[in-house]
C-alpha cells in the first residue's frame, strides 16, 4: 500500500538538518510497512531492530550510549556496515527499550549525519513516563489510509487524480463524480486500515473485510490492559464499545458511561487517547488563534480512529451503507462527520498537536453548532457537513456574522462544488481532500 506520508519520508531524507525521526501513530495503520518500503527504496542498505522480537538487542543499550559504542555493536549485531547517507537505521518497537529512545539524542549530538528512524505500537504512553529526548528527535504522524490513499490501493489512480482539494477545487465531470462517491461509499465500509484495503483490493470481498477488522478489534482490547497497570480495563473496554454510538454529537463525561465516576471516566478516556483509538474533538470558541486556547473542557465530540472500525463496531451490516440513498444520511449524519474528521486528521488540516475542534453556541432558546472549524493560511474557517444539496444552514450563518473576520464557511456534502461568495459559502464535495 503506497502512503503519502513517503513524500515527507523523502524531504527528511535529503535534509541536511534532520534530526533522528520518530513515527507515530496506532497500532496496524502501516509504520513499520511503511518504512521497511521506504529503507529498501531509497537507501542502498536498510537495517531493521525490532525490540519485540530481538531481545538480545537490549543489552546493547545497558551500558555505554554515546553513538561510537552503539554503532560498534549494532554493526556487528546486524553483520552490516552503517555508514552516512546510504543506510537506513530503523527501531521498531522502540517503547520496549527506554534506553534505545534516550539513545537518539546522542545519535542526534554525535552523528547527525546518520539516517534514524523509531516507531512503536504503544510509543505515546512511553513518551509520557521516559527520559525523552526534547529538541533532538522530529516527529511524523501516520493514521489510517486516506481516501485519497485508498483509490491507489484499490488501483484506482486515473479516478485519484480527479480528486479535488480545499485548495484546488476543481469540479470533476458529472459521471467521475458519481463514481467517486461510490467509491466512498466502499471506503466508509473498508475504512483505511491497511490490512483491511490491501484484503478488499486482491478479493473484493467485504465479508473477508469485517473478519479483518474483528480480528483488529480483539487486538485493540487485548492491549487494553497494557495501557496503563492501574487503568481500569473494564472500564475502557466499555468506553471503547460506547464511543462509536456517540460520533456526531455533544458528550459530557457522565453521558458516555452513566454508573461510573466522572473521574474514572476521564482516566480511562485519556489512555484511549493516548493509545490513538480514539480522538476528542474539542469545542472551540473560535475567537482567535491557537485554537487550543479557547475550548470548553467538560463537553467535547469524539471521532474514532477508523470509519471502517466505526461501522463494524456499530454492527452497521454493510448492505445497509450501500443500499442508504446517501452516506451523509447514515446514523444521522455521524458517520460522515467521522470520515471527514478522519480525513482532517489525517491531512494534519484542522488540528493542533493532533486536536479537533468544533464551534457551538449555547443561549436561552437557541443554540448553533458548526461539526469542525478549520485553520487555512491564518484563517479560521467553519465546515459543515450536509446531506442535502442545499441543506440548511444555520448554525453556518450564525457563525460567519458572529465571527466577521473568519474564512469563507466549507459545506461538505454529496452535491458537486458551487461557490457563494455572497454568503461567504464554498460547497464542496463530500470526497474533497483536506
Amino acid at each position: 500500500m503506497k502512503r503519502s506520508i513517503e513524500s515527507r519520508l523523502l524531504k527528511w531524507k535529503n535534509d541536511p538538518n534532520k534530526k533522528p525521526l520518530i513515527i507515530r501513530g496506532a497500532r496496524q495503520v502501516g509504520k513499520t510497512y511503511t518504512i521497511k518500503e521506504f529503507g529498501k527504496s531509497h537507501f542502498k542498505k536498510f537495517v531493521h531492530f525490532d525490540f519485540t522480537e530481538q531481545k538480545s538487542i537490549h543489552q546493547i543499550f545497558s551500558n555505554d550510549l554515546t553513538a561510537v559504542n552503539l554503532l560498534i555493536q549494532l554493526e556487528a549485531f546486524s553483520e552490516t556496515r552503517i555508514t552516512s547517507g546510504d543506510t537506513l537505521v530503523f527501531f521498531d518497537e522502540i517503547q520496549e527499550c527506554p534506553r534505545a529512545l534516550t539513545s537518539l539524542r546522542y545519535f542526534y549530538e554525535q552523528r547527525p549525519d546518520l539516517h534514524v528512524i523509531a516507531a512503536g505500537s504503544l510509543l505515546e504512553f512511553s513518551m509520557g513516563e521516559l527520559s525523552f529526548p526534547v529538541g533532538r528527535v522530529d516527529f511524523e504522524w501516520m493514521y489510517p489510509m486516506s481516501f485519497s490513499e485508498f483509490l491507489v490501493g484499490m488501483g484506482q489512480t486515473v479516478l485519484r487524480d480527479h480528486v479535488p482539494t480545499m485548495t484546488n477545487a476543481k469540479k470533476p465531470p458529472l459521471s467521475v463524480h458519481h463514481k467517486l462517491l461510490e467509491q466512498l461509499r466502499l471506503y466508509c465500509i473498508v475504512g483505511g486500515m491497511p490490512e483491511a484495503v490491501a484484503l478488499f483490493a486482491s478479493t473484493n470481498s467485504l465479508t473477508k473485510v469485517s473478519d479483518v477488522h474483528r480480528r483488529l478489534v480483539q487486538a485493540f482490547r487485548q492491549d487494553i490492559p497494557r495501557y496503563h497497570r492501574r487503568a481500569d480495563a473494564a472500564l475502557i473496554e466499555q468506553l471503547f464499545d460506547t464511543i462509536p454510538r456517540s460520533i456526531g454529537r455533544q458528550i459530557k463525561y457522565s453521558g458516555l458511561v452513566r454508573e461510573a465516576r466522572i473521574d474514572k471516566i476521564k482516566a480511562a478516556l485519556q489512555i484511549l487517547e493516548r493509545g490513538l483509538l480514539v480522538h476528542r474533538v474539542c469545542e472551540n470558541s473560535a475567537l482567535g488563534l491557537p485554537l487550543g486556547a479557547n475550548i470548553t473542557e467538560h463537553r467535547f465530540k469524539m471521532v474514532l480512529l477508523d470509519v471502517g472500525l466505526m461501522q463494524y463496531l456499530r454492527g452497521t451490516p454493510p448492505t445497509e451503507i450501500l443500499q442508504a440513498e446517501t452516506i451523509l444520511d447514515i446514523y444521522k449524519g455521524a458517520l460522515a462527520e467521522q470520515l471527514v474528521g478522519q480525513q482532517l486528521l489525517s491531512a494534519g488540516i484542522g488540528s493542533e498537536n493532533g486536536r479537533l475542534f468544533y464551534w457551538a453556541r449555547e443561549t436561552r432558546g437557541s443554540s448553533a453548532e458548526v461539526d469542525y472549524v478549520i485553520v487555512r493560511n491564518g484563517a479560521i474557517h467553519p465546515v459543515e457537513v450536509k446531506s442535502g444539496a442545499t441543506g440548511k444552514l444555520k448554525s453556518m450563518s450564525i457563525f460567519l456574522k458572529e465571527h466577521p473576520a473568519a474564512g469563507n464557511g466549507i459545506v461538505l456534502s454529496a452535491a458537486e462544488y458551487h461557490a457563494e461568495p455572497q454568503h461567504r459559502l464554498e460547497r464542496m464535495p463530500i470526497y474533497t481532500e483536506v
